[in-house]
């Protein structure tokens, strides 16, 4: 079911399949493919691999950032080797448990899919893992070197001794790194462990940062934008022979071009009404160049494209580009992209390309993701740029202001993604008031009995309070049973309405739920609808004709589920999620059982524990005791570890 390689692949395969070095960045440089193809070709390759020491060992290293991404590349790598020879992959996620790394076994192993955490774990109980490595991919390499910098170059430096020349003289050894960033670790990995690698870059704002563009930023008010273009034309440069000035109408560019006609800068324009026809223009702008003076062409993005112009000195954003825009203005000088990989050291005065933006209190449309990249970038910013870039931030934040709080915020103390994370990183007076969680418990948290019905991941659950003298649910339960027992009152709902409350009968139980979305696509006089269960927190989709009519004396008492962070913990290795097999432990001890719990912190429908505890009755002497601490076990799986700014964190909010 495969239709082909896509544009970046298209030049990713070939060097990748003859053995090369390879770095590819791509808009898509987060997609497997890139590489699983071409080195499942070369691996059926087995006479490459016969100067190799007769050991265990596998011939390829896949590199991901975390256990999610490795899983992907895993199921990929199982799909795709039944066309080839087998090779026997493994996936290989390791703990802090010593014992789990020194029980893994290898043999036969071809294939090794794995985190840099997780495998210098097994390096240390498996020595002799790089003894025939040939092929070694970093997967989603930006990512790899700003959450694991130190480790991926351990990697690179143990694989880089295991190559003895004499024995390798006959086998293959590659590195193929695939991301969506270029930065100075990728630079770094090039000119230390590659052997004349072919560089693939299909993003163009991340080739400019490869060729060394200087950008420059150039805050002014709106009005002085003319005056701040005279300026930077003035700047004596010898490299800026040909310059491009971007605005973004007809009567901009005419604004322009007047301004400098006026100025005695000989300039040439061109947009959709100009006079000049593109022969003309072309042939002035070569022709200007080539007698050593310098040429300026203002122009509208719209025609870009025809002149198709790649060697230009420097760019001037007038006005300011979106940030599709703004690559496709970065292209118009790739013929003086640097082709050399230099330092970020190297003195910005021996670059040949320049781009200068134009940053005015009109930008606050694209001005964040231009403000991001030009810090990826290492551009110089202006003071000022940074109490700007500060407000665009917090505006950014407040566009969410209805958004439900970041899970990762809550679940962690710490969004990583802040920046396109699509929930609210601040706290909402008016949604993030306690809801569900009894006064008496919010006024003054302590101990409660709570049971987690619902488990998200392994510290996330949804459950109830439960009241052990007189539970409110408890009772109601017995009702809405004892109800729904006769035939007759089993009526089905025939006009389903969003945010209703309806009866459902799950197996033998009947359960109260709310209608969260209708389908809109019907199937005959029946639609699927999606609902909560609202004294659970689970949610399902089930068929409109399987709702009933709840009564109203049995909607009166408010939803009783709550959602119950266990504080204090986190995954390891800089994940930001934790490992399914954690999850699938703690869902195994805790759902539907009672636990002891002291609440520390509530917001909105969330109430923060610590501890968590489970309880064992002991009937007999009328008492219980505790069983396990909850994050004790989290943490003795060896996949989590602790995480004291937790509630730090939550509170500074």
């Amino acid at each position: 079911k495969f239709l082909g390689p896509n544009f970046t692949a298209s030049y990713c395969w070939p060097p990748v399949a003859r053995g090369c070095d390879v770095v590819a960045i791509s808009y898509q440089g987060n997609d497997p493919f890139l590489y699983i193809p071409p080195v499942l070709t070369f691996l059926q390759l087995g006479s490459c691999y016969k100067a190799l020491p007769n050991r265990n060992g596998p011939l390829a290293l896949i590199l991901c950032p975390g256990w999610k991404k490795a899983q992907l590349v895993f199921e990929l790598l199982k799909t795709y080797e039944r066309c080839s020879r087998q090779l026997h992959p493994m996936l290989i996620i390791l703990g802090q448990n010593k014992e789990a790394a020194r029980s893994v076994k290898i043999r036969g192993c071809e294939v090794i899919v794995t985190t840099p955490y997780s495998l210098l774990r097994l390096f240390e109980h498996h020595s002799l893992l790089f003894c025939r490595l040939c092929h070694l991919v970093l997967d989603e390499v930006e990512v790899l070197f700003s959450d694991a910098t130190e480790q991926v170059f351990t990697i690179l430096d143990c694989y880089k001794k295991a190559i003895v020349p004499e024995e390798w003289e006959y086998s293959p050894h590659q590195i193929i790194a695939v991301g969506t960033r270029w930065n100075k670790h990728v630079a770094h990995l090039i000119k230390e462990f590659m052997n004349d690698p072919y560089i693939v870059i299909t993003a163009v704002e991340e080739a400019s940062i490869y060729g060394n563009v200087q950008q420059v930023v150039q805050p002014c008010t709106n009005s002085d934008r003319t005056t701040v273009l005279l300026k930077t034309l003035d700047f004596t440069h010898n490299n800026l022979q040909k310059v491009l000035v971007f605005t973004n109408s007809v009567d901009e560019a005419e604004m322009v071009h007047k301004a400098l006609k006026s100025n005695s800068i000989f300039s040439l324009k061109m947009h959709k009404e100009s006079e000049f026809n593109l022969k003309y223009i072309l042939e002035q702008w070569t022709k200007k160049c080539s007698s050593g003076t310098r040429v300026v062409l203002v122009l509208t993005d719209d025609c870009l494209q025809s002149l198709g112009i790649t060697d230009a000195t420097c760019v001037i954003h007038f006005s300011f580009p979106s940030p599709r825009i703004f690559g496709q203005r970065l292209h118009s000088m790739s013929d003086n992209f640097c082709k050399v990989i230099k330092d970020s050291s190297v003195d910005q005065e021996y670059t040949k390309a320049r781009s200068v933006i134009l940053l005015t209190e009109n930008c606050a449309c694209h001005a964040l993701g231009i403000l991001r990249y030009l810090q990826h970038a290492e551009a110089e910013f202006p003071p000022e740029l940074y109490d700007f870039s500060a407000k665009m931030l917090e505006a950014e934040e407040d566009k969410k202001f209805s958004r439900p709080l970041c899970t990762h915020l809550k679940t962690f103390g710490i969004c990583k993604n802040r920046t396109v994370c699509p929930d609210r990183h601040q706290i909402n007076l008016q949604t993030d008031v306690p809801q569900n969680i009894p006064d008496r418990i919010t006024q003054m948290p302590g101990c409660v009995t709570i049971l987690p019905l619902y488990i998200v991941n392994a510290t996330n659950y949804f459950g109830r309070i439960v009241d052990k003298q007189k539970d409110q649910y408890t009772i109601l339960a017995e009702e809405i049973n004892e109800y729904f027992k006769k035939p007759s009152n089993k009526i089905s709902v025939k006009n389903v309405e969003k945010l209703a409350f309806y009866g459902l009968c799950e197996k033998t139980l009947f359960h109260r739920v709310q209608v969260v979305e209708i389908s809109p696509k019907e199937e005959g006089n029946f639609f699927n609808v999606k609902i909560k269960y609202i004294d659970e927190g689970r949610t399902s989709q089930v068929q409109s004709y399987q709702l009933l009519h709840l009564p109203a004396k049995f909607q009166s008492l408010p939803p009783q589920a709550v959602e119950f962070i266990v504080c204090r913990v986190k995954p390891i290795d800089n994940e930001i999620e934790w490992n399914p097999k954690v999850t699938h432990y703690i869902n195994h001890k805790i759902k539907g059982k009672l636990h002891e719990a002291k609440i520390v912190h509530t917001l909105g429908n969330t109430a923060w524990v610590d501890p968590m505890v489970g309880i064992k009755l002991l009937p007999d002497l009328k008492m219980s005791v505790n069983e396990y601490n909850v994050r004790s076990e989290i943490l003795s799986m060896g996949l989590g570890t602790d995480n004291p700014e937790h509630l730090i964190q939550l509170q500074k909010l």
